[in-house]
């Protein structure tokens, strides 16, 4: 299990005390990326996809202009320009058992973070998923059949995001 660094520790312990029940937290982005998979790069935030309760106004309690965030100079993040594969939820790992009474934060498998990433496509997000292709010996094929079964269907532009998939595929297999 990866150890949580300063000022993460504090924040979410912090974030935890404040909340009255249970929060899950589905995250996503460079935290997961970086705290879970290992990829040395820093990042302010930790970006979620799924909050179960949905209720709980995190943006109050944590987000970027939150009291938490002022104190400890890094924040929650909704985010909603991102899709996620159809069952990614069946595939979450919990990033830190047991470390808080209410907080649980989980992880999308590596395959699932690489396909929330398309459609933003931004150098960071090929960089990461370039990271999390090559460190973890991921599958192209497992890549691609997730994107069809389970993510093309929910695109706004499924053509263009698997034109990029094919692209970072490429990158992925002849970038030494």
């Amino acid at each position: 299990m990866p150890e949580l660094p300063s000022p993460w520790l504090e924040f979410l312990t912090a974030v935890d005390t404040a909340l009255p029940e249970p929060l899950l937290l589905h995250c996503i982005g460079g935290f997961v990326v970086s705290l879970f998979y290992g990829l040395p790069r820093p990042t302010g935030d930790i970006d979620y996809w799924t909050a179960i309760p949905p209720n709980v106004d995190l943006d109050t309690l944590a987000g970027r202009d939150s009291t938490l965030a002022r104190r400890y100079g890094v924040y929650l993040q909704r985010v909603t320009i991102s899709n996620m594969p159809e069952e990614y939820d069946t595939r979450l790992t919990e990033m830190f058992p047991g470390q808080f009474r209410n907080l649980q934060l989980f992880a999308p498998d590596p395959y699932d973070l690489i396909l929330s990433k398309i459609e933003r496509n931004s150098g960071k997000d090929r960089d990461d998923a370039n990271y999390l292709y090559k460190t973890l010996k991921l599958s192209s094929e497992v890549l691609r059949q997730r994107f069809h079964t389970e993510m093309r269907i929910n695109l706004g532009l499924p053509e263009r995001e698997e034109l990029t998939l094919k692209l970072w595929i490429e990158i992925f297999e002849t970038d030494n």
